[in-house]
C-alpha cells in the first residue's frame, strides 16, 4: 500500500479488507479511519498479564522491556527504520523509480554491495482504489536481522548505519530528489 494511513481508509471503502496495520503496531478495522491505540495497548496488556499470571503479591513483575529481551535472546533481533522523504517532486521521484526498476530487472542472487550479496530483488505495483496525492513521498525501509545477544541493545540507527548507507548510495535518492536527509526518521 502507498504512503498513508487513508489508502488503509480507501481499501475499506472499497471492501477489501476490515482490518489492517503496520510497522509501528498502529492498528485499525473498519469501525474507524485511523489508528486505533486500543489494539496496541490490549495486545501488551495481554502478553504481561500471561506473563505475570504466576506472579505473587510483591514479586517483582514481568515488564515489556523483560518481555522483548527475552525474545531477542531466543529468536534474535530484527532493527528496523524507515526514512520519509514527504513531498519530493515527482519527476525525480519518478526518474529514481525508472533507475531502481532497471537496477533491479539486471540484478541476480549473488551480487555484491560492499560486504552485502544480494538474496534477492524485486518490484511491486499498487493501485489505490481511491484518491491520488500530490507530489511523492520516497519512503526507505531498512531492516537487518542480528542474532548475536551482545549487539541486542544497539541504537537502531547505529546498528542499521552500514545498510542506510548503502540504500542512500544504491537508490541515488540525493541526485534524483535534492534531499539531504529524510523528513522523518522512524
Amino acid at each position: 500500500v502507498p504512503t498513508g494511513w487513508k489508502f488503509f481508509g480507501n481499501l475499506m471503502d472499497a471492501g477489501k479488507l476490515s482490518i489492517c496495520g503496520e510497522e509501528s503496531f498502529g492498528t485499525g478495522s473498519d469501525h474507524i479511519r485511523e489508528k486505533d491505540g486500543i489494539w496496541a495497548v490490549l495486545a501488551w496488556l495481554s502478553i504481561i498479564a500471561y506473563q505475570n499470571k504466576d506472579k505473587k503479591p510483591g514479586e517483582k513483575l514481568i515488564s515489556v522491556s523483560d518481555v522483548v529481551k527475552e525474545h531477542w535472546a531466543t529468536y534474535g533481533r530484527n532493527y528496523f527504520s524507515r526514512y520519509d522523504y514527504e513531498e519530493c517532486e515527482s519527476e525525480g521521484a519518478n526518474k529514481m523509480i525508472i533507475y531502481l526498476r532497471d537496477l533491479v530487472s539486471k540484478s541476480k542472487a549473488g551480487d555484491s554491495y560492499g560486504s552485502y550479496t544480494l538474496q534477492f530483488a524485486d518490484d511491486f505495483t499498487y493501485t489505490d482504489p481511491g484518491t491520488g496525492s500530490a507530489g511523492a513521498t520516497v519512503r526507505i525501509y531498512i531492516e537487518q536481522f542480528e542474532p548475536d545477544v551482545s549487539k541486542h541493545n544497539m541504537d537502531a540507527q547505529i546498528a542499521l548505519n552500514p545498510l542506510i548507507a548503502l540504500a542512500l548510495s544504491v537508490s541515488k535518492l540525493k541526485d534524483f530528489t535534492g534531499r539531504e536527509k529524510p523528513t522523518v526518521i522512524t
